[in-house]
């Protein structure tokens, strides 16, 4: 089978994690990365043997003839790019959300179908395995009718502050809460129809990150689910994992609960600190990437190269895009919101 000829735009640290995966994958070649950086494209390109390194989007797409882009930038700063990478024909792996406004939501669709491309973003909390099981119990009518849910997803400062230094250009609910969103949309099979969400800030612009701390949101569904969502970035830096994150689906037969918080499978200790490294989001295995944020993006591949439909469709993260704006406007209104497709 013919590889896959790839191009990046964004060599931070995911745009990175990209390259190593696509280099591993037997049906990818990445041909070209590109950042308004130039010295972080060309040390990016140096480590994982990429040809061609950019400072501008358009350079690359006039000059290199690759068959997809992976655009892993600011969540701000998709909707540009993408338009742009649909117009030269190119399919396309977006790093979540798809876009910030309604209106660049409706720009990328419209791209997307006029120009006849296939686009996947990376929601990829559906390769997570404890979801994924949940799922397939759902499926399998193990928990009855669905009823309700809690999912709890929350960052640490350090994401704020250190890890991202366009957090205050973005949302929790742009970073985690559209994982959250999107994993509850999968399990309860619906639509979001009605929000109602409440915010709290100060710890993070105490710290000079000017951005919401916290959003508690409920969600209503088309087919009668309702759901508690909590999303956050200002769990103390000393919390074991970086990730706070927990959910319970709840049937009329049963229930499911999962904590991927903390696990008793291993923990590390010194005399400075306990730790709990990360076996299932960004592990490795002999040197070889194994969590289940790596496999979406290698499914990604398979999927394209089989001519088979993503495990996220365009509508599932456009969804996504648009509840999140619900939420917003009601954590700011401090009413519930209908959600407006």
């Amino acid at each position: 089978m013919e590889k896959i000829k790839m191009a990046i735009v964004g060599a931070g640290t995911w745009g990175t994690t990209h390259a190593g995966i696509f280099r591993e994958h037997p049906l990818a070649e990445t041909l070209a990365i590109c950042d308004a950086n130039k010295e972080k494209a060309e040390n990016a390109a140096k480590q994982y043997g990429i040809p061609k390194v950019y400072t501008r989007v358009e350079d690359m797409l006039r000059e290199v003839p690759c068959d997809a882009v992976s655009i892993v930038t600011p969540d701000h700063l998709h909707a540009d790019i993408t338009v742009a990478c649909a117009d030269a024909g190119k399919h396309l792996l977006i790093e979540k959300p798809l876009a910030t406004t309604r209106e660049d939501v409706n720009r990328i669709v419209d791209a997307v179908n006029r120009n006849k491309v296939r686009v996947m973003v990376d929601l990829h909390n559906r390769w997570n395995p404890p979801f994924a099981l949940a799922k397939d119990a759902v499926d399998r009518g193990e928990l009855g009718r669905l009823r309700s849910g809690y999912f709890r997803l929350n960052d640490i400062k350090w994401v704020a502050t250190d890890l991202l230094p366009w957090a205050a250009s973005s949302s929790i609910l742009w970073f985690l809460g559209s994982h959250s969103l999107d994993t509850l949309n999968w399990l309860f099979g619906s639509k979001v129809k009605r929000v109602y969400s409440v915010s709290s800030a100060g710890v993070l612009s105490g710290l000079g990150v000017d951005t919401v701390d916290t959003y508690l949101t409920t969600l209503e569904y088309e087919n009668g689910c309702i759901a508690q969502m909590e999303n956050g970035w200002a769990v103390p830096n000393g919390n074991v994992n970086v990730n706070d994150m927990k959910c319970t689906i709840l049937g009329d037969k049963g229930m499911i609960s999962i904590d991927t918080s903390n696990h008793n499978l291993i923990q590390q200790y010194t005399d400075e600190k306990a730790s709990v490294p990360d076996v299932l989001v960004r592990n490795t295995v002999h040197g070889r990437v194994k969590g289940f944020a790596y496999e979406s993006i290698r499914s990604f591949i398979d999927k394209l190269a089989a001519g088979e439909d993503f495990i996220v469709s365009l509508e599932d993260s456009a969804m996504v895009s648009i509840v999140i704006l619900a939420i917003m406007e009601s954590a700011k209104k401090r009413e519930p919101v209908e959600v407006r497709y």
